[in-house]
């Protein structure tokens, strides 16, 4: 897959990219810092890069940038992947360490079939070929949080390759202007995670917590066909919709449990691929876009000086906004892999390949997991759009947010109001709300019972809609009360008797004798007061129609607004 273009141009300090030929991923200026929101568990990404097409300046130098990544997610299961430890986030230092995982001498692994079905299930959510046959190797290297001194991976057969992750991203100014890419799939490997260095500066001493040691791990591995931050960011979202709709992982990245590194080079178009560097451990989609793009421009930057690329591991110091060096690998290490002794080869089976006679519980059936697939996030987008005419940026927005999509279809269900008009309160209204205060939807004060009432009292015209976002204001504040019962408290109703409208008409236009007369000389503002005043809905004009337009307006105006307009056109005329 041909790379794209990138064009690289400097004015004073800041620098600019822009693809040619096939959209372009635009920045201006070096990335900045900035916090990822971890109590609502999601780190937030644009779905909708702003893309621009830039036409090419005279000494202007054309450079292709490349793009892979290494994805780890912590697999969704109970215990680990080749002990009994349990799996649980920010539990004591050290308290859920097995001997096993502590690498004490004659432990031996026990393979946890849950996470071989979270494999299977993920590569063929990324119609990836599942390998029958796999292998497990030690990958060698020392580490203070690595007890054995080895990993348990599998590095020469994986449980899955070949396979392909599509996502979306925006070519124009609009929204609307939405394609889908497709970035292969190499593998998705099996491996164990290590455990986790906590250093003390002021101590200066560095403490190991074997908690994470052992955790069962999803290696995806993209093929570099990225070329900008936004592309690489936008795809590591869509992988991780699917794998929460999966069950396979939480991917809660604010936790650690989705991890992802970037392997980035630049060169000429037509000439061999440049020396890559790999930023490592990125646990932010906002952040990774960022490291990528500042990781492009240093690049550039360096060669355009005359300098060169080493090649070298990096880390993204979200607050400078740069990638700074970690460590050198010119001198390539020698994992030293081996087959795990341990571990026998991992088979699996097919309806067809089944042994007669076997244990169900003793052998993993892919057709069985096959049939287990839930609906996948490109495919509920798609049905979201074809069911309920939402825009295609509409569909994304629900899915981007943890439980929005549960909310909005348990609306849906108890609402008679048009699917559109949910749809705006739910992304608007209520979204903006959680927003405001900084809580997840399983966080919110309001329920979808609460939103639907809301939404029918507003469908029948019970209400206005000013009313009804103060209702929802309300709502926000007083759990426990219904929509009515706030309406009720409020006066919030629209009157529907003409008697008593009228009665209210009236009763305000006799109160103010003074003001009532202001409009026949033009005076709007005293008029407007009256309205605000009496709690009617005039639009009271220095002008009023013709006898004959005021007949029309009375006769197809409902009961309610004609005795308005009635009064209105008797008085000020």
């Amino acid at each position: 897959m041909a790379a794209p273009m990138l064009r690289w141009f400097c004015s004073g300090r800041r620098f600019a990219f822009a693809w040619v030929g096939c959209g372009s991923c635009h920045r201006r200026g070096p990335p900045t810092g900035s916090t990822s929101n971890g109590k609502r568990g999601q780190s937030s990404v644009a779905q909708q890069p702003h893309i621009t097409a830039q036409k090419p300046r005279k000494g202007e130098c054309e450079w292709a940038a490349v793009v892979g990544l290494e994805i780890h997610a912590q697999i969704a299961s109970n215990s680990k992947l080749f002990s009994g430890s349990q799996v649980h986030f920010a539990a004591p230092p050290n308290s859920l360490v097995s001997f096993f995982d502590a690498s004490l001498p004659g432990t031996l692994p026990v393979l946890n079939r849950r996470c071989v079905e979270a494999a299977v299930m993920t590569g063929l959510a990324l119609d990836c070929h599942i390998n029958r046959k796999s292998l497990f190797d030690r990958k060698h290297y020392f580490y203070a949080d690595l007890p054995a001194g080895y990993q348990i991976t599998q590095q020469r057969l994986p449980i899955a390759v070949n396979g392909s992750l599509a996502y979306s991203v925006c070519v124009g100014r609009k929204p609307s202007q939405m394609v889908t890419r497709t970035v292969r799939v190499k593998q998705i490997q099996l491996e164990q995670d290590s455990g986790k260095s906590l250093h003390d500066d002021l101590r200066s001493q560095t403490l190991i917590d074997l908690n994470r040691a052992g955790i069962g791990l999803l290696e995806v591995v993209l093929e570099p066909d990225m070329s900008c931050g936004e592309e690489a960011a936008t795809a590591v979202r869509e992988l991780q919709l699917i794998l929460q709709a999966l069950g396979t992982s939480q991917a809660n990245m604010a936790e650690g449990q989705l991890r992802v590194d970037a392997n980035i080079s630049v060169h000429r178009p037509g000439e061999p691929l440049g020396v890559r560097t790999e930023v490592k451990n990125l646990n932010s989609a906002r952040f990774l876009a960022k490291a990528i793009d500042y990781e492009i421009q240093r690049q550039i930057n360096e060669l355009e000086n005359g300098g060169e690329i080493l090649n070298e591991t990096r880390s993204f110091d979200y607050k400078l906004g740069c990638t700074v060096p970690m460590r050198d690998k010119e001198g390539k290490q020698d994992y030293r892999f081996m087959p795990e002794p341990n571990l026998p080869p991992l088979l699996l089976y097919d309806s067809g390949s089944l042994p007669s006679g076997a244990d169900p519980k003793q052998v993993i059936n892919v057709d069985q997991l096959r049939e287990r697939l839930p609906e996948l996030p490109r495919v509920t987008r798609e049905r979201l759009v074809r069911e309920y005419g939402m825009l295609p940026q509409h569909s994304f927005a629900l899915l981007n947010e943890v439980g929005l999509l549960e909310f909005f279809q348990n609306v849906i269900k108890e609402t008679r109001a048009e699917p559109k008009k949910v749809t705006s309160w739910v992304l608007n209204t209520f979204l903006g709300f959680l927003k405001q205060q900084n809580l997840a939807v399983s966080e919110s004060p309001v329920t979808p019972s609460a939103l639907a009432e809301l939404l029918d009292l507003l469908d029948r015209k019970a209400i206005s809609s000013s009313a009804a976002k103060q209702v929802f204001e309300e709502l926000w504040r007083n759990e426990g009360k219904t929509p009515a019962q706030i309406v009720a408290e409020k006066n919030l109703e629209l009157l529907q008797d003409p008697e008593v409208l009228e009665r209210l008409c009236r009763s305000t236009l006799e109160a103010h004798p003074d003001v009532v007369r202001g409009p026949r000389g033009g005076a709007v503002t005293q008029a407007q007061w009256l309205r605000a005043e009496g709690g009617l809905r005039l639009t009271p004009a220095p002008l009023l129609p013709c006898p004959a337009v005021q007949r029309r307006v009375l006769t197809t105006a409902s009961p309610v607004s004609s005795v308005i307009l009635q009064l209105f056109f008797s008085v000020f005329s």
